[in-house]
């Protein structure tokens, strides 16, 4: 039986922000003495997730999320609770933690826009200080999975989006880490580029167990990759589960079958979120 390899109790988060009514006066006003009022981003969220699990982690725009993937990568310190990744503290084992998860922001890029892919493999390497014998084997295993060796020695800005994500992913992987955090992987794609990513993806999770958060509003990556869904709304987890019995609740029985998308906006409504 898999272990738990992250572990999130009760993690709130508070942002504090200025308060400030429209108009001249107040904008003076404001110079001088400020008023603020406290936002919870999360409210006492709590999961675990086994190690080779692919979880969707989903909730409309300002549920949450990114506050909770930045917890979880060590970015944002939380107000209270506790989240102990592969043993890890994020926030307070930062330098040691980072070197066991893997980012692919998909409105992001990792890679430097004016060389080739292999050039940031290279620095890379460097940085995660990677001997070369091992960053040799899992470059080729990446690169031969990924389908990249026609491709790798093409300057970044002249790929297609779809080449540059799977690039991208090998710059996430390149370290081996135990956990990859996926935000918005197949944003901007056309469908074919989509089917093939969503298989790398799977390959890598089957042949390597790497466990992967995913982050998405495409309902079809959450369809293909994951069989748990955590949703998240107004700071608080609505949902911790398997997206067959949403599918199978919600499910109209007199209609065909009803997709995903369909699907979770029916959760939405219910949950008022």
């Amino acid at each position: 039986m898999e272990e738990n390899i992250i572990h999130v109790q009760k993690i709130s988060k508070q942002f504090k922000i200025s308060k400030r009514e429209a108009g001249m006066k107040n904008a003076i006003k404001s110079f001088f003495k400020r008023e603020y009022k406290t936002i919870n981003a999360l409210d006492e969220i709590s999961f675990d997730i086994k190690e080779g699990e692919i979880v969707g982690y989903i909730g409309p725009n300002g549920a949450g999320k990114s506050t909770t993937i930045k917890i979880m990568c060590g970015i944002l310190v939380p107000s209270s609770g506790e989240c102990i990744i592969n043993g890890y503290v994020p926030w307070k084992d930062r330098k040691k933690y980072v070197k066991n998860i893997g980012v692919v922001f998909g409105q992001r890029s990792g890679l430097w826009w004016d060389v080739p892919p292999i050039d940031s493999f290279e620095l890379l390497k460097d940085i995660y200080e990677i001997p070369q014998k091992e960053y040799e084997k899992k470059l080729a295993e990446l690169v031969e999975n990924l389908d990249l060796d026609q491709i790798k020695n093409i300057p970044t800005r002249q790929l297609s989006l779809g080449q540059r994500m799977k690039c991208e992913i090998v710059a996430a992987l390149l370290h081996n880490p135990k956990i990859l955090f996926l935000d918005e992987p197949t944003i901007g794609l056309d469908a074919v580029a989509k089917l093939s990513l969503r298989k790398c993806i799977k390959k890598i999770n089957e042949d390597t167990k790497l466990t992967i958060i995913l982050t998405t509003h495409d309902m079809q990556d959450i369809e293909a990759l994951t069989n748990r869904i955590i949703l998240i709304g107004k700071g608080k987890i609505l949902y911790d589960g398997g997206l067959k019995e949403i599918k199978d609740k919600y499910q109209d029985k007199n209609l065909k079958e009803m997709s995903t998308d369909n699907v979770i906006a029916k959760l939405y409504k219910e949950l008022k979120i």
